[in-house]
């Protein structure tokens, strides 16, 4: 009986192996070099923040696997034979497979800079970085963080909760404007400046200064910022090295078709590590979101169990949470607006609310939709969206969608 191996065990790895199990009996094993089961990792944050155990990250039993006959091996891959059809193991173990899914998911962004190598330099994307930054956080008074994206801001958040001073390096002119209007972006900056946090607006890093431990950061302009811990937050790219020369097509990630198929058949890639040359309206070629990777891997599962169907994600839409203030968006919101896409905005900073509506004011088209310190109803917008709906549609569903009906009254008023 053919076999699916899969490389890693995050959502979009975990996901296929699960879904797939529903539909076929064929024999899974899913590899990975991290934590032995499957976990949250979005949740990294509150077991730092002791409001979870490491283990209440954990979705599933620890006998799920086992009772559904997932086999979970640990190992690192370090090279693929596509010849011999074999995965090469850090330990020396060799492994053969039938069908391979790559789902190797991302590694932090490290741009060279002198000194990333020392003690008390550390990013926020595996176990492993959880555990370290724990060991080494009683021995930091001032932390540095570089890069003004979303784990940068939870890992503030985080050090802020065990009152470490926490400095914060942004490039660009406002944090996480790249997304965010300006409105909401300073909304947010607000924020960060209220936990206090010594937030730096178009500050670069130029080194970081030691000779074996952190002892300050240096930026661009010549500032020194003493410091015990720097946290490199500069976002992610695919974790890929371990296929150079393989014979697969690279590009920034693992190339793959609308049916995730690499170049070599029967093997597979999905979610952080894939870039899809094929994407659908409104997604970039590589998503590094948690909800893509999980589509991707159900997508995929149809697929191996013989019913080959094309990765189609739908609408755009995602989340986050900045101290407490939580995010969503649904569709295309620009940061700023242009000549087919005009925004009604409407803020509410003592509740520390706000509501962006964007639309086509050559048609009236409902465009998208996002909010900060609300919660909105995915499927009422998700609707709206795919039956490419008017902007007086949108409006009348505000008070169903909104999970806080005086806000929505109070909007709907004005």
């Amino acid at each position: 009986m053919t076999s699916i191996t899969i490389i890693g065990n995050g959502i979009a790895g975990i996901t296929t192996a699960i879904q797939l199990r529903k539909l076929s009996d064929v024999p899974i094993m899913v590899i990975s070099d991290e934590a032995p089961y499957f976990f949250s990792r979005t949740a990294l944050m509150y077991v730092y923040m002791g409001q979870l155990k490491f283990k209440q990250t954990e979705p599933y039993e620890r006998g799920f696997w086992m009772k559904n006959n997932i086999t979970l091996k640990s190992g690192k891959v370090l090279k693929l034979d596509i010849t011999k059809r074999q995965l090469h193991l850090e330990n020396g173990e060799l492994l053969e497979f039938d069908k391979l899914v790559i789902a190797s998911g991302s590694v932090p962004n490290r741009f060279d800079w002198p000194g990333q190598e020392l003690e008390g330099v550390s990013g926020l994307y595996h176990k492993k970085d959880l555990d370290y930054i724990e060991k080494i956080s009683p021995k930091i008074k001032k932390a540095v963080i570089v890069g003004g994206g979303l784990i940068g801001i939870e890992l503030a958040e985080m050090l802020r909760h065990r009152n470490i001073e926490v400095g914060f390096l942004v490039r660009e002119s406002g944090f996480w404007n790249n997304v965010l209007p300006k409105e909401e972006a300073e909304l947010i900056n607000s924020e960060i400046h209220k936990h206090g946090i010594d937030l730096r607006l178009n500050t670069e890093l130029k080194s970081i200064i030691g000779s074996e431990k952190v002892e300050a950061v240096l930026t661009a302009d010549g500032e020194k910022i003493d410091c015990q811990f720097v946290g490199l937050t500069a976002g992610v790219r695919p974790n890929i090295k371990f296929l150079k020369d393989s014979g697969i097509e690279l590009g920034k990630g693992v190339i793959v078709n609308q049916y995730l198929e690499t170049n070599i058949p029967n093997i597979y890639a999905v979610g952080d590590c894939a870039e899809n040359t094929e994407p659908v309206p409104g997604h970039r070629s590589i998503e590094a979101v948690w909800y893509c990777g999980r589509m991707m891997g159900e997508t995929l599962a149809l697929t191996l169990s013989g019913r080959k169907t094309a990765y189609n994600p739908g609408p755009w839409f995602n989340s986050a949470k900045f101290f407490g203030i939580e995010y969503q968006v649904y569709g295309r919101v620009s940061n700023c607006e242009n000549y087919e896409e005009k925004h009604i905005y409407k803020e509410d900073l003592k509740q520390k609310k706000s509501l962006r509506i964007s639309y086509n004011p050559i048609n009236n088209e409902f465009l998208g939709i996002h909010s900060l310190g609300m919660r909105l109803r995915h499927e009422v917008f998700d609707a709206l969206l795919r039956q490419n709906a008017n902007l007086d549609d949108a409006l009348k569903v505000l008070k169903k969608a909104n999970f806080d009906p005086e806000f929505s009254k109070k909007y709907l008023a004005k």
